[in-house]
């Protein structure tokens, strides 16, 4: 529910697409708050808690995980959401369940079971966040799955390739039509990233792999930090720190509200169609502030995601789960005994290739590299 009120073109219950297989409406809460608590309640999310955002997870008990990730955009999410009139629910929702499909080891471990999976398919965490709510959980007695509303399960698809999108139906099609998402799927796609670049700004900070002195030389740091160092001489440098990530995080939904206000403005939307048929995103920076996070993205991308400590970090996750696919793909008697059935149940060796991606994907971190030395070391031999 809404406590603002919702604009024309927001989602509401009585608008939804609905879930694959009918339910009952829900009598104390929304279709969107069901879906919510859904993924809260999932396996999938509680495992989230010990897979890696930027380190591996053993590495320190203070950076984030996708776990809090998550909360931390599902809070960005809300927050706008209400501001522009939009479902709250729905957009948290869609912010929670953004990753359940990541592997452990986060991008290191999914381009690295990507190219594992290049004959069989691919990889993509998009897609697999989608199987895992549509497929892969074992909750319910109807269903496999979360049974979640078309709504939900549009916005945890981000992207999609037009061969993929041929095989998802009437949730694939906006991507061969050039048709945009939903306002509150465009909204939790931009907390993502809002969350996603300034929290690990925090975390290289914390780690010493970025430095204050080099932050200065971008804009979107730069500005934050002067104006606090100047209001606070003799502040701690925590609390400096702290302080700039903040107002970072704060300057960037600001600007997003106004820059998608001024956009739904300009195009007059009656109504959710209109937004899908819009030539470009409503939900989005304005021109200056899409120019300084890309001048934040491509700083992270030099100087944190490419810093050796985390290359060594990214050499062993490729090492553990190269290791893993090729061993389960040799012999699947040593897979768990469930996932030894459903490779039974696979008819073709691409789909026995995506039982063993489905069983990596949901490990966490610790939990992979336990596997790894369980197979490999001669003492871990339980």
């Amino acid at each position: 529910m809404n406590g603002g009120g919702l604009a024309p073109w927001a989602a509401r219950d009585e608008t939804s697409r609905g879930r694959r297989h009918p339910e009952p409406p829900p009598r104390l809460r929304s279709e969107y708050q069901r879906d919510r608590d859904r993924i809260v309640h999932s396996g999938a999310f509680r495992r989230l808690e010990y897979k890696t955002q930027v380190f591996v997870n053993h590495v320190g008990d203070m950076f984030r995980t996708r776990l809090t990730h998550s909360i931390e955009v599902a809070q960005i999410a809300r927050s706008a959401a209400r501001a522009l009139g939009l479902n709250e629910d729905l957009t948290e929702a869609i912010a929670l369940a953004h990753d359940l499909g990541h592997t452990p080891f986060g991008h290191a471990g999914q381009d690295t079971l990507n190219r594992c999976m290049k004959d069989y398919g691919g990889f993509e965490h998009n897609l697999q966040s989608l199987r895992v709510v549509d497929e892969l959980e074992e909750r319910y007695a109807d269903f496999d799955g979360l049974n979640l509303t078309w709504e939900t399960r549009e916005g945890i698809l981000k992207h999609c390739s037009p061969a993929n999108a041929r095989r998802l139906g009437d949730l694939g099609e906006r991507f061969l039509q050039g048709r945009q998402p939903g306002p509150e799927a465009q909204l939790a796609n931009l907390a993502d990233e809002i969350a996603y670049n300034n929290h690990d700004v925090d975390d290289g900070l914390r780690a010493g792999l970025i430095t204050v002195e080099q932050l200065c030389d971008i804009d979107l740091f730069a500005v934050q930090y002067r104006r606090v160092a100047d209001a606070w001489p003799g502040i701690s440098r925590r609390r400096l720190l702290h302080e700039v990530v903040r107002r970072m995080i704060d300057s960037q939904v600001s600007d997003l509200v106004e820059s998608s206000r001024a956009a739904i403005a300009a195009a007059a939307p009656h109504g959710v169609e209109d937004v899908r048929t819009a030539p470009a995103p409503l939900i989005g920076f304005s021109e200056a502030m899409a120019k300084r996070n890309l001048e934040l993205k491509r700083f992270l991308r030099e100087h944190l995601y490419r810093h050796y400590r985390v290359r060594r970090m990214t050499a062993k996750a490729d090492r553990i789960v190269s290791a893993l696919f090729e061993t389960f793909m040799d012999d699947e008697l040593l897979l768990p005994p469930d996932y030894q059935d459903k490779i039974r149940g696979a008819r073709e060796i691409a789909g026995r290739a995506r039982v063993v991606a489905d069983y990596i994907a949901g490990m966490t971190d610790r939990y992979a590299i336990g596997e790894y030395e369980r197979l490999f070391d001669p003492a871990g031999l339980t």
